[in-house]
């Protein structure tokens, strides 16, 4: 029988907000923004918003990982970290209201675990940020060696090697390296770094119970960060002996997962989960240095032993090896002030929280705003009618997205478009500035994202911010920067998401309407005869998502003989918006009876 879990807390839902409180309390070298309970971000206390002549350095994720991430800002490895909830990526505004804080002339490096939710979020808040004038990398951390190497666009997942990532970026930007430097040398890291864990026990989330999968002689090989099951589950062993298997399987020659082969010269990093006696870690890194020399021919020449990234109470360790060049050992070397690299904690205390900086002040005030919606140009006249049928075509078509949706997802799609789609309505009467196609795209995505959720609305932010992007670099706009404007936004969301072409998303719509606008704009064809040519191929790429196998979303875990012969609900939704738009263009321009 499963019995609630023990912990040393208060309130289940503060745990996050107290755990910084408390390591300001113990660090003076670190501050945390004053937005609690939405925005969780600490940062270093000698960085002034600004002012920075470095490049900052930002990584996050959800909570439950500590030390990881906060623990390890400070000159020397990270500038700010960004915290979620337990096991939740931190919403965009968080990331932003980091970015935002600590970002300097030299630009700003995000480091991300690779998951679907950090990925999309982090993503997200870099096309704003970059929006807004500030120079912006990512760069994406998957070194889980322990799983087949994956299908699909879900990528192996991000552990304890990001500490080391971290540590190399941190140390290059500290040298005063470019932004397009450290980023460099992130990705190289990055790429050289792999990590298995194995685990005792499943972590217990704080206010639930303690889960009773794992027997009481029982271990599990592989387990995620997150509780997410592994390889498989055997019978405990010999430390030695899962030693000596973790080891052969990062080194696999069969997966190729790390540059390694004998003569190689490494970085060992023995990693306890969250409950693991330092004896413990110890123990496994007294085998794991003699195994790795005599058994694989490779020079030790780095070993860190201790909690780097836990996953809150879990009993287990994980190990990560890293290739070492005369770089890395540098910036490895490199001195820290981070607190969990470790290092010991030292001058005076500044205020222990400061304020979230606020965003830049819109072109456009609520006051103009309405006065302009008052008197319409002609393409705000247009653009207003576009807007309005699509939102419309959304709510009409509320229940078949979700029945769609219920056979190939979770059964919301349809309830998630309406929100979105409701809300825009309501917006654009009082918000949105039609004379100012740009403003008015980047608009809609605030609106999504502030009353959709989930990963489509995210999605629908994304490509709202890149067309944003595009559409405001033009003194005028017309049709062929519209089409440039689709195309950035299908570039982004495809580069954040991970989808492409007949992955069964909402871009099997969408890039064929972009590829038909193109060629129909080229061969000289009349706009609006372009525009409706471009949702008919919209519609078709929407329906021949019937045939596809799913390589993205929850439809992707579903058996493809379930979702045969029914289409993706989110194509069908995006090609459902596009025509209704393409149509109400063509009745503004040509009249209703053309």
């Amino acid at each position: 029988m499963a019995l609630q879990g023990k912990k040393l807390i208060n309130d289940p839902d503060d745990v996050v907000t107290e755990f910084i409180e408390g390591l300001v309390e113990t660090y003076p070298g670190l501050q945390y923004l004053d937005g609690f309970p939405q925005i969780k971000v600490v940062l270093r206390a000698d960085v002034v918003r600004g002012a920075y002549d470095k490049v900052a350095v930002i990584s996050g994720g959800g909570s439950g990982h500590e030390p990881t991430h906060a623990g390890f800002v400070g000159p020397g490895m990270l500038t700010a970290a960004v915290s979620g909830d337990v096991f939740t990526s931190p919403p965009v505004d968080s990331i932003l209201a980091a970015i935002r804080a600590v970002t300097g002339p030299m630009g700003c490096l995000l480091i991300v675990k690779n998951y679907t939710g950090d990925r999309l979020n982090f993503g997200l808040a870099a096309e704003q940020a970059k929006s807004e004038g500030y120079k912006m990398e990512m760069v994406i951390v998957g070194d889980d060696c322990a799983l087949p190497p994956p299908r699909g666009i879900a990528g192996r997942r991000g552990l304890a090697g990001t500490v080391l990532v971290h540590k190399v970026a941190g140390a290059a930007a500290d040298a005063g390296l470019s932004l397009a430097e450290v980023a460099a040398e992130a990705k190289h890291a990055s790429e050289v770094v792999g990590t298995m864990g194995v685990a005792l026990s499943v972590c217990t989330l704080p206010g639930q119970v303690t889960s009773d999968r794992l027997g009481p002689k029982q271990m599990e090989l592989g387990l995620g960060i997150h509780g997410e099951p592994g390889v498989a589950v055997v019978e405990l062993q010999m430390i030695d002996v899962v030693v000596e298997h973790v080891l052969k399987q990062i080194l696999s020659q069969e997966t190729q997962y790390l540059p390694i082969t004998r003569g190689s010269n490494v970085v060992l990093l023995i990693n306890g989960l969250g409950a693991t006696p330092v004896m413990e870690l110890m123990i496994a890194a007294r085998k794991a240095v003699p195994e790795l020399q005599l058994e694989y021919g490779i020079a030790v020449d780095r070993v860190y032993t201790g909690t780097f990234m836990t996953s809150l109470d879990m009993a287990g360790f994980s190990i990560t090896i890293m290739r070492s060049d005369e770089n890395i050992l540098q910036r490895l070397d490199a001195p820290t002030k981070a607190p969990a690299w470790p290092v010991g904690s030292e001058g005076n205390r500044p205020p222990a929280k400061i304020p979230v900086p606020l965003p830049p002040s819109p072109s456009v005030k609520d006051d103009e705003i309405l006065a302009e919606s008052q008197e319409l140009s002609k393409q705000g006249c247009i653009l207003e009618a576009a807007i309005e049928a699509g939102a419309k075509e959304i709510i009409n078509i509320k229940d078949s997205l979700n029945e769609w949706d219920s056979k190939a997802g979770d059964g919301d799609c349809g309830t998630t478009m309406y929100r979105g789609a409701t809300t825009i309505l309501e917006d654009m009467k009082k918000r949105y500035p039609m004379n100012d196609a740009a403003g008015t795209i980047n608009e809609i995505g605030s609106t999504v994202r502030r009353v959709m959720g989930g990963t489509s609305g995210i999605l629908y932010d994304i490509l709202c911010k890149a067309a944003y992007a595009s559409l405001k670099q033009n003194t005028s706009i017309g049709a062929n920067e519209w089409a440039d404007a689709l195309e950035a936004s299908l570039t982004a969301v495809s580069k954040y998401g991970g989808a492409s072409a007949g992955y069964r998303t909402m871009l099997d719509a969408l890039i064929p309407a972009c590829t038909v606008l193109r060629e129909s704009l080229k061969a000289g064809e009349d706009p609006v005869t372009a525009f409706i040519a471009s949702s008919e191929a919209a519609s078709a790429g929407a329906e021949s998502t019937k045939q596809m196998q799913a390589k993205a979303g929850r439809s992707s875990y579903i058996a493809p003989d379930l979702v045969a012969s029914v289409p993706d609900p989110g194509a069908m939704a995006a090609a459902a918006w596009y025509r209704a738009a393409a149509h109400a263009v063509k009745n503004k321009v040509h009249g209703s009876d053309s």
